[in-house]
């Protein structure tokens, strides 16, 4: 079933790395605040509160329109999310997880509906370069993972949303080497690497969710389960 390209020691520091993330001044856990301008590009400067706060800026395309929409985001190195992080609940390094799949570029760029996390039900298309393809549990599966900056990202649910993990789903990088992006050939979804998305750390992100073809029947007990706050902390409070 598997081909394990990692080891458990590796993971320990993957874990490592990510809360080295997440905690960071413009990690996860530091966004307060995502505002978006309209047609106007926000003035950065002017949002410059304090020494521990970073501003950046921020574009999408109008769900309605499609024209380009400006916003910016607000990080503080001081934020309560940071303050009330404890850790990330993960499952134990299961080698089982680690499973060979075949990806297959399209000829062109292709899309598919996302829809986003706050987007109240619209959805975005973004540019799946390719399918990946697996067997598991005799079930064979065909994912859409999406072009992120270069990097196939794989955004998939499974049985275990919800009440183990992560309600609305989690991502998955799948490794592809920037010469090998638009080629077939072989790819390796570990999933002991899921992680929880952005938004289950901060509110302000607008996270895509799993399409119908990326949502697994069977649970996955492998990677990132939940965030986990100190004391009664809320990351929906400040909304």
């Amino acid at each position: 079933m598997s081909t394990s390209l990692t080891t458990s020691e590796e993971h320990t520091r993957w874990r490592a790395e990510r809360r080295d993330a997440v905690t960071a001044r413009t990690g996860n856990l530091a966004l307060i605040e995502t505002r978006w301008t309209g047609s106007e590009r926000p003035d950065l400067a002017a949002e410059q509160a304090s020494a521990s706060v970073t501003v950046t800026a921020l574009e999408r395309k109008d769900l309605t329109t499609g024209e380009a929409e400006y916003g910016l985001r607000i990080w503080d190195a001081e934020s309560p999310a940071i303050r009330a992080f404890d850790h990330i609940d993960t499952y134990e390094y299961d080698p089982d997880w680690v499973i060979e799949a075949q990806f297959t570029p399209v000829d062109t760029d292709r899309t598919v509906p996302f829809e986003h996390i706050r987007d109240n039900g619209g959805s975005r298309e973004l540019v799946v370069p390719g399918d990946i393809t697996f067997t598991l549990g005799g079930v064979e599966h065909r994912l859409a993972a999406f072009d992120d900056a270069g990097s196939l990202l794989l955004v998939f649910g499974d049985a275990t949303n919800g009440t183990e993990t992560y309600g609305a789903g989690r991502f998955l990088f799948v490794p592809r080497g920037a010469a090998e992006f638009g080629s077939a050939g072989t790819v390796i979804l570990d999933f002991n690497r899921a992680f929880v998305p952005p938004c289950g750390f901060s509110a302000q992100y607008n996270c895509p969710m799993p399409p119908p073809q990326n949502r697994f029947t069977e649970p996955i007990r492998a990677g990132e389960k939940n965030v986990v706050f100190q004391g009664d902390f809320d990351i929906y409070a400040a909304l």
